[in-house]
């Protein structure tokens, strides 16, 4: 990618005296974009973030299918129990918590002083009880490597290849560990492994955990885990997890919180270099200009950003029309600068809510069906509307498009 420059984004972006923005670590990118961005200038930004350790992540299964039978608030509910196993086993064998677990996957973090046998244990340990008392089920990857901690996330190269396996290459009930992760086991060890069927990655090969010995005596710690709802909010949450069949309270709850809004996710392409340190500031850097993008347009078309994560942001608005506008200029703008990207919308009820650390976050079916439009489904450069959204607009240049996402058919409309 081209060298990039400060001037090149608005003043006000990095004019700011902390040090992390919505989830971007903008003080180091500012160091970036003031450097020569050489390879060794990467690295030396990135020398006191380094860490080392095993990098568990988890994703549920079937959510889609699920999101269209049950409401917002239930399926919160359900996906708030899995999340209270990973994180209370977790923590007991000296995990942490990484980032904000607002979706559905959630990301732990362990020191290499934890044993590899335990924490393959201890996620046989989560499997089963998450059989046992929840009605979601959900997929677990784990590798051992090193990572950057920024801004309260893991990044790099093998951050993404171990995310990437849970997240899009895991079944429910499912733990695949990397080779890495396998090599640590001790000789011997007591473990059934099976090869993963998996596309090509650094984490390569990868396995499944068949079988193995349960660590029956670790008990689940009582430290909550990275809530991103405020305490009255998951208060009921909790509440309502033991009566689930009150259609009355679930309706309370619904009408109290959920905000009718359209949703526009955008993901932009990710940029190739020559090391993995250098890629990982370059994605930084456009990450950064999404959100200038943003900051610049959306007081004009009356939205608002939710967040800009990765290669992902996302913005709600009340408007449809304005919605569609800003997608459009926004796609303009990233093509003018050779940014490809592809643009998901839908509309309907999303819980919004403020993150302690500051920033936002969204949960919500609009969400899902944008990022399946754009994410799963969509081609470089499209910009997709879901059938709901398609009812209230002007269709002329879009073109009906029908296809199945994780077992759910979708109409939506390409243009």
């Amino acid at each position: 990618m081209a060298r990039r420059t400060k001037g090149q984004y608005s003043p006000s972006l990095f004019d700011v005296a902390q040090d992390i923005i919505g989830g971007l670590p903008i003080k180091l990118i500012e160091q970036w974009l003031g450097s020569e961005q050489t390879h060794a200038d990467a690295l030396r930004l990135l020398q006191s973030f380094q860490v080392r350790g095993y990098n568990v992540v988890s994703d549920s299964a079937g959510l889609t299918r699920l999101s269209r039978q049950r409401g917002l608030i239930e399926i919160l509910a359900l996906i708030d129990q899995p999340k209270q196993l990973v994180h209370g086993l977790g923590t007991s064998l000296g995990g942490r918590g990484v980032g904000i677990w607002a979706a559905d996957n959630t990301q732990m973090f362990y020191p290499p002083s934890v044993r590899a046998e335990s924490l393959v244990s201890m996620l046989l340990t989560v499997q089963d009880e998450v059989q046992r008392g929840c009605q979601i089920r959900i997929g677990l990857g784990a590798h051992f490597g090193e990572f950057y901690g920024l801004s309260g996330g893991l990044y790099g190269a093998q951050s993404d290849a171990i995310e990437e396996l849970a997240e899009n290459h895991t079944e429910g009930g499912e733990i695949v560990i990397s080779q890495a992760l396998r090599e640590l086991l001790p000789e011997g060890h007591a473990f059934t492994l099976e090869p993963k069927e998996a596309p090509p990655s650094l984490l390569d090969p990868c396995w499944r955990v068949v079988e193995g010995p349960r660590l029956t005596d670790l008990r689940r710690s009582s430290e909550p885990y990275p809530i991103p709802y405020s305490q009255a909010f998951h208060a009921e949450l909790l509440a309502y997890q033991s009566r689930l069949e009150d259609v009355a309270f679930g309706k309370h709850l619904a009408d109290k919180y959920l905000q009718h809004k359209t949703v526009v996710l955008i993901e932009r392409e990710a940029q190739q270099a020559e090391t993995p340190e250098l890629a990982l500031f370059d994605n930084l850097s456009l990450s950064a200009r999404m959100k200038d993008t943003g900051l610049r347009h959306l007081s004009s078309h009356q939205g608002e950003e939710v967040k800009v994560v990765g290669p992902l942001g996302i913005y709600v608005f009340d408007a449809i029309p304005a919605a569609l506008g800003f997608a459009q200029l926004f796609r303009r703008e990233l093509a003018r600068e050779d940014i490809s990207c592809r643009i998901g919308i839908d509309v309907g009820p999303v819980l919004l809510f403020d993150l302690p650390s500051g920033g936002r976050d969204i949960a919500g079916m609009p969400v899902n069906i944008a990022s399946k439009l754009a994410q799963d489904l969509g081609r470089p450069g499209g910009l997709y509307l879901s059938e709901a959204l398609a009812r209230h607009v002007d269709l002329e240049g879009f073109t009906e498009r029908r296809a199945t996402v994780s077992g759910v058919a979708l109409t939506f409309h390409e243009g």
